[in-house]
């Protein structure tokens, strides 16, 4: 019973992080993403990459694996012959290293804006001079003795 509760204590913890909705959003917003890129490469990349390679449809790309010929990946399917759909497979590597390109690019951008946008508080110089205790005179920091009034200034401790 004890480790039942401390699984449930655990769990509770893990869901509570910020951590995991981050992540739930980001699946989301890769699903969300990841329609745009198919219409990316389906509905514009690889009509172009067709018709530079004489018209052919990646999609009707396909190996029958019951021996026979058929005319359309459709009609192969219709029959229920088992087929190996390499043509769909070209346009899944492809959308893979688009989505990749793509998320490596924004990362970029989003990088380099964030370096031109982060605020950094400037940070103060180390003070070169102090004053004199006895003349209130402005000296050097490492001085030992008031060029003014010539006292002997004790020195500070350098923090």
């Amino acid at each position: 019973m004890g480790m039942v509760k401390g699984f449930v204590q655990e769990f509770k913890e893990f869901i509570s992080r910020g951590s995991v909705v981050d992540m739930a959003v980001g699946v989301i917003v890769g699903t969300a993403f990841k329609g745009i890129i198919d219409s990316l490469v389906n509905d514009i990349i690889m009509p172009v990459i067709s018709r530079l390679i004489g018209g052919l449809d990646f999609s009707e790309w396909f190996i029958p694996l019951d021996g026979n010929v058929y005319p359309t990946l459709a009609a192969a399917k219709e029959v229920g012959a088992a087929t190996l759909n390499y043509g769909s497979f070209i346009t899944v590597i492809i959308n893979f290293l688009l989505m990749a390109f793509v998320i490596f690019t924004m990362i970029k951008i989003m990088n380099v804006a964030a370096k031109k946008l982060r605020f950094k508080p400037e940070e103060e110089a180390a003070p070169t001079t102090k004053k004199c205790p006895f003349c209130k005179s402005e000296i050097a920091i490492e001085a030992t003795r008031c060029p003014h009034c010539t006292s002997e200034v004790p020195l500070e401790p350098v923090e």
